[in-house]
């Protein structure tokens, strides 16, 4: 793994699919607000290390001894054991962003970075204790099964979700290719729920595409932030420059994109504005650290649109809030998601990895949007009718203004 590699494992928020392990399981709470001071005290593990605070882990020790010898179903796997006491104190922190992940839900969640999937392919959240869609991804089970953004689930298998948490239902709901899973769906436009077969399936998705949607206006896709997306992006512009001679507004779809790399959030935005900030990051000790893009992008001054809606979240974000304040593009759909903290990730030695909220990110005008979400400029709504007829009333718009059959007039503040 190169330094760059090493270094873009900083998250944003991480995807991705039910079936590989979820993004969405980081969706929620409020993330890393806690006040750190400059010396924090030492913690003494009484049976481990010394200094300041006491915590005898003699409680733990005998926990461990009596199940190990006492439980019914003997003899108890004993690593097993370890990673759920591991989970728990991790879990402790009420962070739904922080986690610790065994070996198998760790290499699940590296894949679906990389764009490989095995499940529905949707991701989770939880709002107000109640398990949803956050965004079911292109090209998955999911979505071709007519899964939305915002659909909640009220049971999974006909088991109540009632007090579940994120993981319980992630491993509930992922599973082998070919194999189904039963959802309970509650929607706002429909009075009772629904149960939705989806058959699992074995996916592999690009990160970025695009289409020439003509009049000289460019139309990308772009689906998450992963391990390929900046040389997917750099491929989709290259073809665009050289198939497009005559660009005249560029379209820029992150609608239903959880997140993943703030790198590639960085990467993206360098390809229409440099030195300028993309997104400040804040530490425990209030620190603003701006991430600024120097690198001569292709796209400079041409005019963008981008969509967003409840799906957009973390460095979905990040690009729209950067577009917007550094070259005026216009944000076009639904109000984002909201998820306004960064994560780490640590893989170790035996496979397992944690992601753990290091830090917030700010807008370059340094507003912090966790829980909040984009605004945007044009409020574009999509309708039940509009889904079963196949009409992008978001997209539609944003074209309109593109290709200049509508002029886009902003409101005074």
């Amino acid at each position: 793994m190169s330094s760059f590699e090493k270094f873009q494992r900083t998250l944003v928020v991480l995807l991705i699919a039910l079936g590989t392990f979820s993004a969405g399981y980081y969706f929620g709470k409020r993330g890393f607000d806690v006040e750190v001071v400059k010396n924090p005290p030492a913690v003494n593990f009484v049976n481990r290390y010394p200094p300041d605070q006491n915590i005898d882990f003699g409680l733990f020790w005998e926990v461990y001894k009596i199940v190990s010898s006492s439980y019914l179903e003997r003899p108890v796997n004993a690593q097993k054991l370890v990673y759920g006491a591991i989970k728990g104190m991790v879990a402790s922190l009420d962070d739904p962003y922080t986690s610790f992940l065994p070996p198998q839900d760790n290499e699940s969640i590296n894949n679906a970075l990389n764009g490989k999937y095995e499940g529905i392919g949707a991701e989770l959240g939880l709002v107000d204790g109640q398990l949803i869609i956050v965004a079911p991804l292109d090209g998955s089970p999911a979505k071709a099964s007519g899964i939305r953004s915002g659909d909640k689930i009220y049971a999974i298998d006909g088991t109540s979700t009632v007090g579940v948490t994120l993981v319980e239902a992630v491993s509930k709901i992922r599973g082998p290719a070919n194999t189904t899973v039963v959802l309970k769906i509650g929607r706002d436009d429909v009075e009772q729920p629904i149960d939705m077969s989806i058959t699992r399936g074995e996916i592999t998705i690009d990160s970025v595409s695009w289409e020439d949607k003509g009049d000289g206006v460019a139309y990308i896709r772009i689906s998450r932030f992963g391990g390929e997306t900046n040389n997917e992006w750099d491929k989709v512009v290259s073809e665009i420059n050289v198939k497009m001679q005559n660009l005249n507004g560029i379209v820029v779809d992150v609608r239903g994109n959880p997140g993943g790399y703030l790198l590639s959030a960085v990467h993206i935005s360098g390809e229409f504005f440099r030195d300028k900030p993309v997104l400040f990051e804040e530490d425990a000790l209030k620190n603003q650290i701006p991430r600024t893009t120097t690198r001569v992008g292709a796209f400079e001054g041409v005019p963008v649109y981008v969509l967003i809606d409840g799906g957009s979240a973390s460095a979905s974000e990040i690009l729209s809030a950067a577009l917007k304040h550094n070259i005026n593009a216009v944000l076009v759909g639904q109000k984002s998601f909201g998820k306004g903290t960064i994560q780490d990730a640590k893989d170790f030695e035996d496979g397992s990895g944690i992601h753990i909220t290091i830090a917030k990110w700010l807008t370059p005008a340094k507003e912090w949007v966790h829980k909040v979400g984009i605004d945007p400029d044009v409020v574009v709504e999509i309708t039940k009718e509009d889904i079963e007829n196949k009409n992008d009333t978001q997209l539609n718009k944003a074209l309109d203004f593109a290709q200049g059959r509508e002029v886009f007039t902003k409101k005074n503040d």
